[in-house]
């Protein structure tokens, strides 16, 4: 009996310090400056501190936090004019490039600062490119994409004053900003109802993205190309991926740059309006510059009773999902994360074309002259009407590599909220072992953040009550960043006031 008492005490010493690392949560002070109105961008972890941009009107600072979220300094931007129009982050370890877009008279100029980690800047603010206009720009002209690895960095510009051309400007740089490419080409574009997909860059340096073409007004898919351009490359390759009798709704697509690779995926429908019969996906070879895999999955009966709302039935269940993450693995493989997403409204009914097009999701938008594929801010107004919007269960596919279905589960959840998104929706947080998925959640009338996780073989794990969880933060999720392999920053408020809360897993 002592010798089983002993290996006992030894095995829960051994496991303490584990069971003692349970998630716990660390406000920062909420500041006078800083409300609902406020502008931020969670930059990232930088020599052990947290750097958050924050905008106020004229007034742009970056805020310092140590590990416990202590506020070091606030940091004053004057170089930054009164107005911008848009602004990025690029993080890494020690250093960050803030990439910024104003517009004096006429000019729309696009800049880049290089600071530290003590949010100085590292010599002069470098001037990337300028864009005459004859208007005020309200909205951003330059998208800035980088590759997964960091080692490059794309600014580009789309011209369409020409609707059947339009002319893309680019702008490739290392993770020094040296200039490696810059090229000016033109994009034929066949139908005035084309719209792109997410714009990605790989680790090589080629930007790619999904050119496809809806038959109506926020109707179906019914043509799908893939658009790249390699590094040094002065035209477009456009090829067509197909996509069978199938009607497509959104296509998503990934990088994977271990295997030299691209995935496109949406879900599909057998007929107009009908009900989401289950997933299309084709994955594109780069080495051989040809579609390598198309797989279908259909969903099947057990899957959509997982899935579905209470109130829906089983050929309704993934009327409402929308693809939200893709994750690509080592081997090839990868997971694709999905979530039921709508709105209900006593002033104007949202249905499933409306809400991919509503601005909780970024659409893209026409300028007179310039195209910009992203928009979006937290603190947005929807109008007059009294709408709820509602995310509920999370869905996650894991996908072998030839595209081929290993598992599915569903993470349950209901969530809704008046006249915004933001207390809603979720934030993802990769800890490589696992996918934690963090959420609010009403229990006892009080609303918690929770966290589940999904292991790679698909088993969900519902962990307690995040330690330090104080009454009076709403969370964010939706907002958050992961800013390393550990933890998450998640914006919430306290009082009206913005703050931000560190979760360390």
């Amino acid at each position: 009996m002592n010798r089983i008492l002993s290996s006992f005490i030894l095995l829960f010493v051994l496991l303490a310090p584990r069971l003692l690392s349970a998630q716990q949560i660390i406000y920062s002070e909420p500041e006078r400056e800083d409300g609902r109105r406020t502008n931020f961008e969670i930059i990232g972890k930088l020599n052990g501190n947290f750097l958050v941009f924050k905008n106020n009107n004229s007034n742009s600072v970056i805020c310092i936090y140590d590990a416990n979220m202590k506020l070091v300094q606030r940091i004053p931007l004057t170089f930054m004019p009164d107005k911008y129009i848009n602004v990025d982050f690029v993080a890494y370890p020690d250093y960050f490039y803030m990439i910024y877009e104003h517009q004096r008279k006429s000019i729309v100029h696009c800049t880049a600062v290089k600071m530290n980690g003590e949010a100085k800047m590292v010599g002069e603010p470098i001037e990337l490119d300028t864009t005459q206009i004859g208007f005020a720009a309200s909205n951003k002209i330059y998208t800035s994409i980088v590759s997964e690895n960091k080692k490059k960095i794309m600014i580009f510009k789309i011209n369409s004053k020409n609707p059947k051309n339009f002319l893309f400007t680019s702008f490739l740089y290392d993770d020094s900003l040296n200039l490696l490419d810059r090229h000016r080409i033109y994009l034929p574009m066949e139908e005035r109802n084309e719209l792109f997909t997410d714009f990605l860059l790989d680790n090589e340096g080629e930007l790619a993205f999904g050119k496809y073409l809806r038959s109506g007004s926020n109707d179906y898919i019914t043509k799908v190309s893939l658009v790249s351009k390699g590094p040094q490359s002065d035209s477009f390759s456009i090829k067509d991926i197909g996509s069978g009798e199938r009607i497509l709704d959104e296509i998503k697509m990934k990088v994977d740059n271990n295997n030299r690779r691209f995935i496109l995926s949406g879900f599909y429908y057998k007929q107009k309006r009908g009900n989401i019969e289950g997933l299309y996906c084709v994955i594109w070879d780069k080495g051989s510059d040809s579609r390598l895999k198309e797989t279908v999955t259909i969903f099947s009966d057990e899957l959509r009773a997982l899935a579905k709302s209470s109130d829906a039935n089983l050929k309704m269940a993934f009327n409402d999902y929308f693809i939200r993450h893709i994750i690509t693995k080592r081997d090839g493989g990868y997971l694709l994360v999905s979530e039921s997403l709508y709105t209900t409204s006593r002033g104007n009914m949202f249905n499933r074309w409306d809400y991919m097009y509503n601005p909780a999701f970024g659409p893209g938008f026409y300028s007179p002259y310039y195209y910009s594929p992203y928009y979006g801010a937290w603190n947005r107004n929807y109008g007059n009407y009294a709408t709820r919007f509602h995310a509920e269960n999370i869905m996650v596919l894991s996908f072998d590599h030839d595209g081929n279905l290993q598992w599915s589960n569903v993470i349950p959840k209901s969530q809704f909220d008046d006249e915004t998104e933001n207390l809603i929706s979720h934030d993802m947080v990769n800890t490589g072992g696992e996918l934690h998925f963090l959420f609010n959640q009403y229990e006892r009338r009080n609303m918690l953040l929770n966290d589940q996780s999904i292991s790679p073989e698909g088993k969900i794990t519902r962990y307690p009550t995040l330690r330090n969880l104080d009454k009076g933060y709403d969370f964010m999720p939706r907002y958050g960043k992961q800013v390393s392999s550990w933890e998450t920053i998640i914006p919430c408020l306290f009082r009206n006031y913005l703050c931000f809360a560190k979760v360390d897993f």
